[in-house]
């Protein structure tokens, strides 16, 4: 059976205290014994996930992140409230057993989900996981197929309906997004005035309004260790919201990132997409868009979105490195990655036909 995905040691600066999240635990989940082994899952540069164990009892924490955040970001009881909303019609969502809106048990609000147990492709195949080219091409479509099933969800069924803010959803994103971007830079970083520029003058209407995630990737599916091709698990709940759906494939595919893409972008790579058999990333957006009846003329302006928010989004972490709020050494050289994707905006806007 191919390796589980586990949690490791903790990150210095990251620790949590024991004694307050076992009587929180005890007190959410009786029958619980003994004291629990917390340990930390790798992944990730937001919010902070560990995994609390109590014999063969496994759980999972999701908290924010430490030192200064954005007042907005973050909102775990938010995140809790959507996973709870949409699980019945999208079964991929782990249970929430419990939230934590108290702040004197560990400084911050958490919840505490169901633990699946599963593997999670992250940089590279896991050991003992080897796929051939045309079953990792067979894996490829199944979690792109996770995507279209979440798109065609019924919102007003959810109740979640109630997130979207309407029509202007591509409008509010450019704006808010550059207005992030604006508040967190840094001196050593360029300054991406030309592509918001770009951005803001392309912008198209929105296609539709749909239940979206907002960080759908390989690491955060969650495949069935015996049946690679099944997702178990749709993980990070963060950002989901109602919006257009192809903003949300602009977002996934800024991750997706090839095998012959240069070098600077390999360095960006944190699933392995890049593997014999994935597809490209305009095959993506081929197979998603005969899959789910969406259509455009160009997907430049998606694709150019997608490659600016994750770069502010590298910002606004690299913002708390370089003002001394997180000691991640992981975060030193997230300022270079913004530089890279401002020059990677710039060609792909030169080269587009809007």
């Amino acid at each position: 059976m191919t390796q589980i995905d586990q949690a490791v040691s903790i990150r210095e600066g990251e620790e949590l205290d024991s004694q307050a999240v076992d009587t929180f635990m005890k007190k959410a989940i009786p029958g619980l014994t003994g004291k629990p082994e917390i340990r930390q899952y790798p992944g990730g540069a937001s919010n902070l996930t560990y995994q609390v164990d109590y014999g063969d009892h496994s759980y999972v924490l999701r908290r924010p992140p430490f030192g200064k955040i954005a007042k907005s970001a973050h909102d775990m009881l938010r995140e809790a409230k959507v996973m709870q909303a949409l699980k019945p019609v999208y079964r991929y969502v782990p249970d929430i057993i419990a939230t934590c809106d108290d702040y004197e048990v560990l400084g911050c609000d958490f919840y505490v989900m169901e633990r699946l147990k599963g593997v999670i492709l992250r940089q590279d195949f896991p050991k003992g996981f080897e796929l051939s080219e045309a079953d990792t091409r067979k894996l490829c479509l199944s979690v792109i197929d996770k995507l279209v099933d979440l798109h065609r969800v019924d919102a007003k069924a959810t109740g979640l309906d109630k997130l979207g803010k309407g029509e202007g959803y591509v409008q509010r994103q450019i704006g808010g997004w550059s207005d992030r971007f604006r508040k967190s830079h840094t001196a050593d970083v360029g300054d991406f005035e030309a592509v918001m520029a770009w951005l803001k003058d392309n912008m198209p209407e929105d296609i539709a309004q749909v239940v979206i995630h907002n960080d759908f990737r390989f690491d955060n599916v969650v495949l069935n260790p015996d049946n690679p091709f099944e997702v178990i698990g749709v993980l990070d709940w963060e950002m989901a919201t109602i919006g257009d759906p192809l903003m949300d494939l602009g977002n996934s595919l800024a991750y997706w990132i090839e095998a012959d893409d240069e070098e600077p972008f390999q360095m960006l790579r944190r699933q392995p997409t890049h593997r014999p058999g994935m597809l490209t990333r305009k095959q993506v957006v081929e197979y998603y868009m005969e899959k789910s009846g969406f259509q455009v003329s160009s997907f430049d302006f998606y694709e150019i979105y997608g490659l600016f928010r994750l770069a502010v989004i590298i910002q606004q972490i690299y913002y708390r490195y370089y003002h001394g709020q997180t000691q991640d050494k992981r975060f030193a050289v997230f300022g270079h990655a913004a530089n890279y994707l401002e020059k990677r905006c710039q060609r792909l806007i030169a080269e587009s036909a809007l």
